[in-house]
């Protein structure tokens, strides 16, 4: 008997399927895995809804950082079809005002022919301190934000603007949920990874040793690990 679970993976912000490629290999094992299109809307709702019509009936759903905002999008539309949830370097909080802040500086530049630059700014809050330098990382990277463009970056940080508060709809969460964090995420602080792991019941907290906001290029053995067993167990 195939007791395998369709795996639908959710990427972040200015991330493309590139940011999955060094774990998938050990998820595809667990089942056959689907990396979510999350560039062509500008609000939590139309992604969710649109990524929903395209996945399986029901599925292992995995979102980082911004995907993981898509995941709890998802949890709140068609909880029913998430046999399993992985929340990566993400948050259930909406934006700060100073976060909100910082987001609309970015779209215009973004607008005004700056995306290049907007990406240089955000590099070093995605890797540990120690991979700040690190020429394989920064290329994925470039290469990622250049697979995303500038115009579905303003549609993703328009969105990103524009979600709710999750912390309401966590203790709603039944099914089997990991959380993901690293000990050096300077873009998500750890302790609103505790929060969730906190508020969601029965949830699993997985800490990351040396990594940063990336752990699937940082750390890739240990978060496959930590993903093969949320999904078998």
């Amino acid at each position: 008997m195939d007791n395998t679970m369709p795996i639908l993976l959710v990427p972040g912000l200015i991330c493309s399927p590139r940011i999955f490629a060094p774990v998938i290999p050990a998820l595809w094992r667990c089942g056959p895995v689907t990396v979510a299109n999350h560039v062509r809307d500008d609000n939590m709702g139309a992604i969710a809804r649109r990524i929903l019509a395209e996945a399986p009936p029901r599925f292992a759903l995995a979102g980082h950082s911004m995907g993981g905002y898509i995941a709890f999008e998802i949890m709140r539309q068609a909880p029913e079809r998430v046999a399993k949830l992985a929340l990566m370097s993400t948050q259930a909080r909406a934006d700060t005002p100073e976060a909100t802040a910082r987001r609309r500086g970015m779209i215009e530049r973004a607008k005004n022919g700056q995306y290049r630059s907007v990406v240089d700014e955000l590099f070093p809050g995605f890797v540990h301190p120690s991979r700040q330098g690190d020429a394989s990382l920064r290329r994925i990277v470039d290469d990622m934000s250049e697979d995303v463009g500038a115009e579905a970056f303003i549609r993703q940080q328009n969105a990103v603007l524009s979600r709710p508060d999750s912390r309401p709809s966590m203790a709603w969460i039944k099914c089997p949920t990991l959380v993901l964090t690293s000990d050096t995420d300077n873009t998500v602080p750890n302790a609103l990874s505790d929060e969730m792991a906190n508020g969601i019941p029965g949830a699993k907290l997985v800490v990351l040793a040396n990594c940063g906001h990336l752990p699937q290029l940082e750390q890739p053995q240990a978060c496959a690990d930590a993903l093969v067993e949320w999904l078998r167990n």
